[in-house]
């Protein structure tokens, strides 16, 4: 296809069309999930002109990864993509039958795809020096049809720049960036040593926890220079992990008896305790300040409406805040804002763990006890939140 030349899903051989481009955070996941689902699909960026022309339009605002279906069909939103394909293309199923396994999945796939922003933002914004030739580059790719190089870096400085900007609203200063990194390295070694066991992490077989993860260990943090070079030396078993998500067959060379399967009875590997206690530990206190904030936000306008915006502002965003929250990471004071979208994944996953009975419920309760997640399991939202039309939204 040539740039500037239009055209829609349907005329492309029923293939479905996924916008994104390989410097999006969010379209990491739903590309690795595609080829995994081996569901035929292309891969066009926002500098076609469709997507201003077609997709901005239909959502309201700028934001990718968007699923267009060969029928024209449009869904946004990593998770309500996969929601929307798992109905479709139940086969290979990527989401555990047994109950306990079922619940760390959720649990898992809400951390990789909210928990990792923090190291993702800092370590491909803080590097400019390093590597900004790469970074302009790349948005550049993503925002222009232009084939001359500094024409692409000029239409994507402004969006350069608004990210960079962006930095202080996610907790990301002087002050904190020693903490992140101590945390982001410390998850590194946590999963080196789980993926030196394993080809995934639940086993054999990817699931949605795998899918969430690449979210935050991807597009920027395996791909841009100086993260990806840290990632090589420090945990190459990580590195190779990224590599084996975007490949269309299941199983590995590295783990000719892996099988294609979760680990049987219901257990988890037992690489995957620390990783448990890594989330609890560092993610834990941003969720219990965020579901403070969201909270005290629907106490204080008892008269929103169901399906009204979960955003303070009323508008439509890819992150909607309700609000600043403080807390703490590894002895340091943050200070953020308050994401509506990370409690609902993180609720969505909490409801699965409340629905465990029996067998299943012993061993969720003993495992919180072992990895220190009881308090975290039991943040509840005031009123709950779901995604309608594209957004999130009170219940």
């Amino acid at each position: 296809m040539q740039a500037g030349e239009s055209s829609t899903a349907s005329e492309d051989s029923g293939r479905y069309t996924l916008w994104g481009g390989p410097l999006s955070i969010y379209t990491a996941k739903v590309r690795s999930y595609l080829i995994k689902k081996g569901i035929p699909y292309r891969e066009l960026f926002p500098s076609h002109p469709d997507f201003g022309n077609r997709i901005v339009p239909a959502l309201g605002f700028f934001v990718i990864p968007v699923l267009e279906t060969p029928d024209g069909e449009i869904v946004q939103d990593s998770s309500d993509i996969i929601d929307y394909l798992e109905e479709r293309f139940p086969e290979p199923c990527f989401v555990p039958t047994t109950p306990l396994q079922r619940a760390v999945v959720a649990l898992l796939c809400a951390y990789g795809s909210e928990g990792l922003n923090q190291p993702s933002m800092h370590y491909r914004w803080s590097f400019m020096a390093e590597h900004g030739d790469y970074i302009r580059t790349e948005f550049g790719r993503a925002a222009s049809p232009s084939r001359d190089r500094q024409e692409r870096i000029d239409t994507a400085a402004p969006m350069v720049e608004l990210m960079t900007a962006h930095l202080p609203r996610i907790g990301i200063d002087a002050a904190t960036i020693p903490a992140i990194e101590a945390a982001y390295l410390d998850l590194l070694d946590v999963l080196d040593d789980h993926f030196l066991h394993h080809p995934y992490l639940l086993g054999g077989r990817p699931s949605l926890a795998d899918f969430g993860f690449m979210v935050g260990l991807y597009a920027h943090l395996a791909r841009d220079p100086v993260p990806s070079v840290l990632m090589k030396n420090r945990a190459p078993n990580v590195y190779r992990w990224t590599e084996r998500m975007n490949l269309a067959n299941v199983d590995d060379g590295e783990f000719p008896r892996a099988g294609d399967a979760y680990l049987p009875d219901d257990t988890l590997p037992e690489t995957l305790e620390p990783l448990l206690s890594l989330v609890f530990r560092d993610w834990g206190p941003e969720l219990t300040a965020s579901m403070a904030q969201y909270n005290q936000w629907v106490a204080a306008n008892p008269e929103l409406p169901a399906g009204h915006l979960a955003a303070a502002s009323g508008q439509r965003a890819v992150h909607p805040s309700v609000g600043q929250i403080s807390y703490q990471l590894r002895g340091v004071t943050v200070q953020r804002e308050c994401w509506a979208d990370m409690l609902w994944h993180f609720d969505r996953a909490a409801a699965v763990a409340r629905d465990l009975d029996g067998t299943a419920l012993e061993h969720w309760t003993a495992l919180l006890a072992r990895t220190g997640g009881k308090q975290t399991m039991a943040l509840v939202p005031a009123r709950p939140l779901r995604r309608e039309d594209n957004a999130v939204v009170l219940g």
